[in-house]
């Protein structure tokens, strides 16, 4: 079924914008070690729009975020599409447009829909404090629509935004038939991006997933994300950040487990690791045992800790934060920007 009742997504991105105003070869990273933090837009300006969708794209770039993240998983014709879960109802109407879709499991997969039903689903806010859910005028974005988003916006604005992929659930798609690796890797030489090194971080936390795409010979800067649980814990121990330094060049952890190990981001940078922990949110239950507001959490990882970068659904905030607050160098080893000549 097509949608013709709403507007084109580009059309109502445009109206928020004007509304909200082994050893492997090194690779360059998009951000020396030595820099300011980056401001990562987690799923988009997140905290005031609808997750994963062009208006919330739009929001974060304008809102200057360096890096926009974009989670992604394929439809049943293998088209990646922006989607945090690999499931479509917490944050879509499938339930009452598809009511007989559903899994045993009580699940809408996207894996199990064409991308022309995708777009017949209309997004709407996850939480319910946040932007209004009865207003689900919002659709879900393919990647390439994504793509040619903020690549846009970087060429009409001026300002220059990388993109943050997050390859969501590969088990579960190669389980599925479908290896998202081989999909993902073919979407970023279609855009000319598959060596755009100062606009490109990939992550995932699946770390069988990461090695491949680099025994694939991709050569974008990878990153692992890692829980507080016992898998990142071991990651972590002994010899494990140098043996992620083949494979990765940084490690996005959760704050959590930043907090339990408040070394860890000491020891990543003498290891050559960046750190860009998640996720941030000014409108989180505080205070907490980390900090008694938002700015003092920024102010415990940004300035004391000295992460590399935040994943945040505020990114204007940090960006303010950043802004009035002077900082220090990042870290103690410097990885070049751009590849020798």
């Amino acid at each position: 079924m097509k949608t013709k009742t709403l507007p084109n997504p580009f059309t109502l991105t445009l109206i928020t914008v004007i509304t909200l105003s082994a050893e492997v070869a090194p690779v360059a990273l998009a951000q020396p070690m030595n820099q300011p933090p980056l401001v990562i837009a987690h799923r988009g300006s997140s905290g005031y729009l609808p997750e994963h969708t062009l208006a919330a794209y739009a929001m974060a770039h304008g809102q200057g975020a360096d890096f926009i993240e974009q989670d992604l998983v394929l439809t049943k014709d293998r088209q990646l599409i922006c989607l945090h879960d690999l499931n479509l109802e917490a944050t879509t109407d499938v339930a009452s447009r598809y009511p007989r879709r559903r899994r045993p499991d009580g699940h809408w997969y996207a894996i199990d829909f064409t991308l022309e039903e995708v777009r017949s689903l209309r997004v709407h806010e996850r939480l319910p404090a946040r932007f209004p859910q009865r207003i689900n005028t919002f659709q879900i974005p393919t990647f390439g629509e994504a793509i040619d988003l903020i690549l846009g916006l970087n060429q009409s604005t001026g300002r220059q935004a990388g993109l943050y992929p997050e390859l969501k659930g590969p088990s579960f798609h190669r389980e599925s038939g479908a290896p998202i690796e081989e999909v993902f890797v073919g979407a970023l030489r279609e855009k000319g991006l598959e060596h755009a090194t100062d606009l490109v971080f990939v992550q995932c936390f699946e770390r069988a997933t990461l090695e491949r795409l680099r025994k694939a010979g991709l050569d974008l800067p990878l990153i692992y994300l890692l829980g507080n649980n016992e898998q990142a814990r071991q990651a972590i121990s002994g010899n494990g950040l140098q043996q992620l330094k083949s494979i990765v060049q940084g490690i996005g952890p959760s704050k959590h487990l930043l907090h339990a190990y408040p070394d860890l981001v000491k020891r990543c940078h003498q290891a050559g690791l960046l750190v860009h922990p998640y996720t941030f949110r000014q409108d989180e239950a505080f205070p907490n045992p980390i900090a008694r507001h938002f700015e003092g959490e920024l102010q415990r990882y940004l300035i004391e800790l000295k992460v590399d970068g935040v994943f945040t659904d505020f990114p204007d905030r940090v960006r303010a934060f950043l802004e009035a607050t002077p900082h220090g160098e990042s870290g103690d080893a410097t990885i070049p920007r751009h590849p020798p000549e």
